[in-house]
């Protein structure tokens, strides 16, 4: 097979290194850090260095004034956060401050996904003034909410918006809005999540008045912040990537009783926490609990200040999980049944599919599974119990989804938001099935943006980094490779192509035998594992027997399963020699 393996260094852009590895300056120039200098800044975040000044983000002033008033006049605030694992950390950030500050006349409102959707609704904000609130706080949503912040003005509450979604070209008219991505917004990052604009807010706030911390006090949210930022696949870099960075770093002795007994559940290690840690096992957890309709459980687990919930909610968010598996398993094997099955599947620019049986919760995950099969923007709907008609899209990673709905907003959706690659809609009832057409005319206009369509050499996340031998990995190796970390969007681990390599066992494991583990031989004597999770079903994996010949694609990871620390790969890919 031929494999597209990323360009070796000339002698002069090799020398810009000085004294690391050739592998080292190898990753770290095809990432686009291209001499010794920035790769030092990248290989070492450092908060005091990497963190920008709040007040660069239009608002944060104004907004912090208005915090310190309303606790300072004990004024009733609520927390109006998102339902997924950006906006309930955020959520949970805001109230260990107020607890923190002595501040108790506050609330969190999480609204049901199913029932009451993405964002403000009229309904929430009704009570919210019937209970006396003066002042709402949104984390993560808000940013389209024209109608709902009217009717909160109306009722005499000041609205703060603080979120990260694409802003649409008209406003609320809120007390203060604080998105970095408004035009008139100076901040250097724009790739901040939900829950990150929630921290630049309490940064700000704290540099105006300490309200009684110490300083820095608020580094010890950085958990939080590291499970949204790392749960909501942001840009990896610049302040992300020092909130991602420092946020497991907090993370691996938090205290808090909810995160340690759920670790505990899934027998992760604290004390070496990875970022597939949070996001393979930790996110999906937060996540159910909105999907099957209990957000606040969430919540509760991130804030549980004893044993006895901690226990509680860490059991009931992972039964709802598996709950939540199976509901998913379920919708996308119909989705993917029904789509081909379906003529246009094959030409269709855009895939459009509903049925009012499918829950709206659950969508999002079925067409992001869909979007990386078909290779195409997926845009699925439903029906919540309202009779409403609401639907999840995904970007197959080339196409703004935003850009797409915003296009046919007009006259089809009622509602939409979200960001490049994902986003949520409310679709009129009499034109549902308009939708499919509309979004597919749509995209025959939609000009990609040109760094999708021109990717750099930086840039391209689908090249295999390098070729190496088994005999080349080792805990040097990996040590180099880990420098690199956390990994995730804009920042993937590094692949590597294993030439003309041979098994020496094949073996599935795991429930039902759904994983694959081969093993290699290196060095003198020596072994190491390459995993294949959830691979049974692959084409290669029924063919493949012990001392085949095969190309084998992986990266490297460090499995601490049992306690037991241990080098081990991680399968991409396998192709027969």
């Amino acid at each position: 097979m031929n494999y597209d393996i990323k360009r070796s260094l000339t002698v002069t852009e090799r020398n810009q290194f000085g004294g690391i590895s050739d592998l080292m300056a190898h990753l770290l120039f095809h990432r686009g850090i291209v001499d010794s200098i920035s790769a030092e800044k990248f290989l070492k975040p450092d908060y005091e260095r990497d963190i920008h000044d709040p007040f660069l983000l239009k608002d944060a002033g104004k907004a912090a004034d208005r915090i310190i008033q309303a606790i300072k006049d004990r004024q009733k605030i609520a927390i109006y956060a998102d339902y997924d694992a950006d906006g309930i950390p955020g959520a949970a950030m805001f109230n260990d401050f107020f607890k923190r500050i002595g501040f108790d006349n506050f609330i969190i409102y999480i609204p049901h996904r199913h029932d009451e959707g993405f964002g403000l609704n009229e309904v929430a904000v009704g009570e919210l003034a019937e209970q006396g609130v003066k002042l709402i706080i949104t984390v993560d949503c808000g940013i389209s909410d024209i109608q709902q912040v009217d009717i909160a003005n109306g009722k005499g509450m000041n609205v703060i918006i603080t979120d990260h979604h694409e802003p649409p070209a008209q406003l609320p008219a809120a007390f203060a809005i604080i998105n970095h991505k408004q035009t008139d917004c100076a901040y250097p990052d724009k790739n901040l999540c939900g829950s990150g604009v929630a921290f630049k807010l309490i940064q700000a706030i704290l540099a105006k008045d300490r309200l009684g911390l110490k300083e820095g006090h608020e580094k010890w949210f950085l958990d939080l912040l590291g499970i949204a930022t790392l749960s909501d696949m942001v840009q990896l870099s610049g302040e992300n990537r020092a909130f991602a960075h420092y946020g497991l770093s907090v993370l691996r002795k938090s205290p808090r009783k909810g995160i340690r007994r759920i670790f505990s559940k899934l027998k992760i290690d604290q004390r070496h926490l990875t970022e597939d840690d949070i996001g393979f096992m930790l996110t999906p957890r937060i996540n159910a609990a909105s999907r099957m309709g209990v957000p606040m459980d969430a919540f509760n687990l991130l804030t549980a200040d004893n044993d006895k919930d901690a226990i509680f909610y860490a059991d009931h968010l992972d039964g709802i999980n598996a709950e939540r598996k199976t509901a998913v398993a379920v919708l996308v094997k119909e989705v993917k049944k029904t789509l081909r099955e379906r003529d246009s599947v094959n030409t269709a620019r855009v895939i459009v599919l509903g049925n009012p049986a499918w829950r709206p919760s659950l969508l999002g995950l079925a067409a992001n599974s869909c979007a990386q099969e078909f290779d195409r923007p997926v845009f699925l709907w439903g029906r919540d119990g309202e009779n409403v008609i609401k639907g999840s899209c995904r970007s197959e990673g080339r196409t703004s989804v935003v850009e797409l709905m915003r296009a046919v907003s007009t006259g089809v959706l009622t509602q939409f938001g979200g960001h490049r690659y994902s986003g949520g809609f409310t679709v009129h009832n009499d034109m549902v099935h308009f939708l499919d057409q509309r979004l597919n005319e749509a995209f025959s206009g939609l000009v990609l943006s040109v760094s999708m369509q021109q990717k750099s050499e930086f840039q391209n996340e689908s090249c295999i980094d390098a070729e190496l031998a088994m005999n080349d990995i080792d805990q040097v190796l990996y040590a180099d490779i880990a420098r690199l970390g956390p990994f995730g969007t804009g920042n993937p681990k590094p692949t590597f192509l294993f030439h003309n390599v041979s098994p020496l066992s094949v073996r599935k494991f795991g429930k039902g035998g759904d994983h694959i583990e081969l093993v290699f031989g290196r060095g003198s004597g020596g072994r190491i594992s390459a995993i294949a999770f959830f691979g049974a079903t692959e084409d290669w994996a029924k063919k493949l027997n012990p001392n085949m010949p095969i190309d084998l694609v992986a990266s490297l990871e460090k499995s601490m399963y049992r306690n037991r620390a241990e080098l081990r790969l991680r399968v991409i890919e396998v192709g027969f020699v």
